[in-house]
């Protein structure tokens, strides 16, 4: 079945993630059904082509107190995960007691990936967008994840479970939006609904199946009215740090995780040539047998070490990467050692790391 699970996951992600164009009747007529459900004709649509631009559009005829600085007030977004979570209690109910272990699989093998690919591609856009703490309005983008749609549909498939015709149906309408359309955010009147990015490139995170945003040459996500957003590895960055690092920019960067991402964009090996940074010194890996760990004098009463990798990437080769450590070090060893923090003679003891 872990086959097959992950086969329908791949599937959902393709979904989740892809850059056609909206397919705005259908996820209109899904939206206009949703509104019917709580008792409310449908609303008229305003689309747009990004979330940024959603979250600074107030569409015509749209009180102050719906702005979307308003968003964990507005009485839609609650209703609509109400409805969904009262749907999950009833489909949770038509799961026999002996498939309980299936459905824990499906949650390991589709769900919970799923739900963190979708954080970790899509989110950061309307993280950009939202003026306030993410977490406030994170309920809402929850509520939308196709990752729950996908564990029910596996359910059913793989497992046979077996849910009545309007349940069926009602999981038709969230998986036609996750297949139509961007995110949307719905007022009593007036529903706005984002296009999908236009380009979306991701790397794979872990074995079970999860990415996240990561272009090395461009932006890592972008939509068509030019808003976009770079990445490193899943770390949000300036573009500077994908276009044109520098060792005179990495200086100036306060965010300690910006500079590293440009450090790694350069490369290890080249930014230390580049800076001129002096060697400290050096000594065999007992961590990692064969290769050597070396440490050289930084910035602001910090050292670096550089060290390679104990475990071998994706495609065959060791990353050779930089931790920073503080400057009363001297000995690579026991740079390492406060890494894991253990003492330089702990580690030296250690068989190997990864």
């Amino acid at each position: 079945m872990r086959r097959e699970a992950a086969e329908l996951r791949e599937q959902w992600l393709g979904r989740a993630l892809s850059t056609l164009p909206a397919d705005r009747p259908a996820a209109e007529a899904a939206i206009s059904e949703l509104y019917h459900l709580i008792g409310l004709t449908p609303p008229r649509f305003h689309w747009v082509t990004s979330p940024v631009a959603a979250l600074v559009t107030v569409p015509p005829g749209v009180r102050a107190r719906e702005s979307v600085d308003r968003l964990p007030d507005w009485p839609l977004p609650a209703r609509f995960s109400a409805l969904v979570a009262e749907l999950w209690r009833q489909l949770n109910g038509r799961i026999p007691p002996r498939q309980r272990s299936v459905d824990q699989l499906i949650r390991q093998e589709i769900r919970y990936p799923l739900s963190m690919s979708v954080a970790n591609v899509l989110h950061p856009p309307l993280r950009a967008g939202h003026d306030g703490p993410f977490r406030q309005v994170s309920g809402w983008y929850s509520t939308q994840c196709p990752s729950w749609v996908a564990e029910y549909e596996a359910l059913h498939l793989l497992a046979g479970v077996a849910f009545s015709t309007e349940q069926r149906r009602l999981i038709g309408l969230w998986a036609t939006l996750a297949g139509s359309c961007g995110w949307w955010w719905p007022r009593p009147d007036v529903c706005v609904v984002s296009e999908r990015p236009a380009l979306v490139h991701t790397e794979q995170s872990d074995d079970d199946g999860r990415v996240r945003l990561h272009c090395a040459d461009g932006p890592a996500i972008g939509y068509a009215d030019g808003w976009d957003l770079y990445a490193w590895h899943g770390t949000t960055v300036p573009a500077w740090v994908i276009r044109d690092p520098s060792v005179t920019r990495i200086a100036e960067e306060a965010n300690v995780e910006v500079r590293r991402c440009a450090i790694e964009r350069i490369g290890w090996g080249a930014y230390i040539e580049q800076a001129g940074l002096r060697l400290v010194s050096a000594a065999p890996d007992p961590g990692n047998p064969g290769f050597e760990l070396r440490l050289y004098d930084m910035r602001r009463e910090t050292k670096v070490l550089l060290a390679v990798n104990g475990s071998l990437e994706r495609d065959g080769t060791r990353r050779r990467y930089g931790l920073t450590v503080p400057g009363w070090l001297d000995d690579p060893i026991a740079a390492a050692g406060w890494t894991y923090g253990l003492s330089g003679e702990q580690y030296s003891r250690l068989l190997r790391r990864t």
